[in-house]
């Protein structure tokens, strides 16, 4: 079973009730209980019943009592139009995940134009926006919550929006920097469509909002990568930021035009600022381990070991908050906690096959000594279209997940999507140097991915009402970008182990049988979604007995 601070939901929903969690208030569509009530009460003739004039008016069941002073200042808003409301759902979800990979082939682009010392100079530019992304991730959703889904998604927007326009104008690496960070922040944009999509969409809003995250996150990676690669080629730096800058524009009037400027789904809740900023503290020092572990060596266990010791403080002082960042009474919820991780591991497992992908496809065998050659040889370009098949796995039509999902059978579900990424994983460990392997490979890991990530997403917003949804995507947020840095930061460790030089540049790269061993580990980091959700399940099974008893 589901439950909340709502109630109770038991398992086995039928698709009819995929919002059963929510109370008739916030569930119109749904009859609520004392309809039946209202049935069986006597009629004005029975006895004991009351004459029609001292009767009160009925109340349609639904409606949710208000003085009328208050009433009157509420005016009546048209229903959004479905069909818009998507559409920027879509572009924010794309235009953000199209930053985060567009910066790759970049990169050398990036040393080279700003003269930087030394690669680690450069990972800089990924590490400040994965720090800003932690920090986007737990702060804008609960906004959304509190202060409304327009101001939270223009605010994002606006971040996407100067963040490309600071190094546009300063053409320098300091403003780089700033710029990546403020764009980091405004990535978090990605996750808004789920609480509005699910406030304006009823019953649907759930099963869409999470359609359009998974489908648009997997056409933002490849549109950011083949953006990247085409950029490269054919454009400067500067005229990027510039592109990109009137991009994010667009979407900031397209989000204020769009989404419905509705009252705040919490007015009487505010979000805790000192619960906030320590959050950020503790989550942007495990990032920064995961990021800059390599570069730092032992003195990364600094940052690391604060991390986890704030981590636990702060889950103590938020269970008795009454302004906490995120219910910590959510993750007690049956499979809550075990999504939450099961996306982790699922976006280290993304995040490890695309950095292996990508590494191997752009090293050119003829440029290494013949004992050590290996790789592809392609452009950034080149490149980023082995991943398209990876991007159509994810157009797969997910009605028939929606419905286990909603019935109760999420395990199966996440077990069938670790299994389907295991096995490309495991096709990749052995079949990597030849461009069809990785056309194979991309479209069974994209199924694998789309399967776990609709999973994750579905289970925790089903967890909560719906003036939560900010903050169950915030969790889900949170532990999707730890999880990214970690499958980042284990496969560069893999690819350090060894290393062999480029004859004539000075330059290492990984060596050849590196690769193999990388998708062997990525693909135990699928496998571990197996074992979190059966624990989780048995867990929840002794429970149960323990509550019969």
């Amino acid at each position: 079973m589901i439950t909340s601070d709502r109630g109770v939901i038991t398992e086995g929903l039928s698709t009819g009730d995929d919002l059963a969690f929510l109370c008739p208030e916030e569930n119109p569509c749904r009859p609520c209980r004392c309809s039946a009530t209202k049935a069986a009460s006597p009629s004005p003739s029975a006895p004991g019943a009351r004459a029609p004039s001292d009767q009160e008016p009925e109340k349609p069941m639904t409606e949710i009592p208000q003085p009328d002073a208050l009433a009157r200042e509420v005016p009546s808003r048209p229903a959004p139009h479905k069909g818009a409301l998507i559409g920027v759902a879509a572009l924010l979800v794309v235009l953000t995940n199209a930053v985060v990979f567009v910066l790759p082939p970049l990169l050398a682009v990036i040393q080279a134009q700003y003269h930087l010392a030394t690669v680690a100079d450069t990972t800089w530019v990924y590490s400040v926006l994965t720090l800003g992304g932690g920090a986007g991730f737990i702060l804008l959703p609960r906004l959304a919550d509190v202060h409304g889904d327009r101001n939270a998604s223009v605010a994002a927007s606006a971040f996407l929006t100067l963040g490309a326009l600071i190094p546009a104008v300063g053409d320098s690496y300091p403003t780089l920097l700033i710029g990546c960070t403020l764009m980091g922040f405004g990535g978090a944009a990605q996750l808004l469509p789920l609480g509005f999509l699910r406030r304006n969409l009823g019953e649907s809003g759930i099963s869409v909002g999470v359609a359009v995250l998974v489908i648009a996150t997997g056409v933002g990676i490849v549109a950011g990568m083949i953006g990247g690669g085409f950029i490269v080629e054919n454009l400067s730096l500067r005229s990027f930021f510039v592109i990109l800058t009137a991009a994010c524009a667009a979407t900031t009037v397209a989000s204020y035009a769009t989404i419905p400027h509705a009252p705040p789904a919490e007015r009487v809740r505010r979000i805790g600022v000192l619960g906030t900023v320590w959050m950020i503290a503790w989550v942007a020092a495990i990032l920064l381990t995961l990021t800059q572990g390599l570069v730092w060596g032992s003195a990364a266990l600094i940052p690391l070991a604060a991390g986890v010791v704030g981590g636990i403080a702060w889950v103590r002082v938020e269970r008795r908050s009454s302004s906490a960042v995120f219910d910590v009474a959510l993750m007690k919820a049956p499979l809550v906690t075990a999504s939450c991780l099961c996306i982790a591991l699922f976006a280290a497992v993304n995040s490890a096959f695309l950095l292996l992908l990508s590494t191997y496809a752009q090293i050119a065998s003829e440029a290494l000594r013949p004992a050590d050659a290996y790789g592809l040889g392609l452009s950034a370009l080149d490149t980023a279209w082995l991943m398209v098949p990876f991007a159509a796995a994810f157009l797969v039509r997910g009605s028939v997940l929606d419905r286990a999902l909603f019935n109760g059978r999420g395990v199966p579900v996440f077990i069938l999507g670790a299994l389907i990424s295991a096995a490309g994983l495991a096709w990749l460990a052995v079949a990597h140097d030849r461009p069809w392997h990785y056309l194979v490979g991309a479209a069974v890991m994209g199924l694998g991915c789309r399967i776990g990530y609709t999973a994750s997403f579905t289970l925790v917003q089903m967890a909560v009402p719906e003036e939560k949804a900010g903050m169950a995507a915030g969790a889900a947020g949170t532990f999707m970008a730890v999880g990214f840095a970690f499958g980042t930061a284990l496969v560069s460790g893999d690819l350090s182990a060894s290393v062999v030089p480029v004859p004539g540049t000075g330059l290492e790269v990984a060596a050849k049988g590196l690769y193999g061993i990388g998708y062997g580990i990525s693909g135990l980091l699928a496998l571990l979604v197996v074992v979190t959700v059966l624990i989780s399940r048995a867990r929840s099974g002794r429970r149960a007995e323990a509550a019969a008893s």
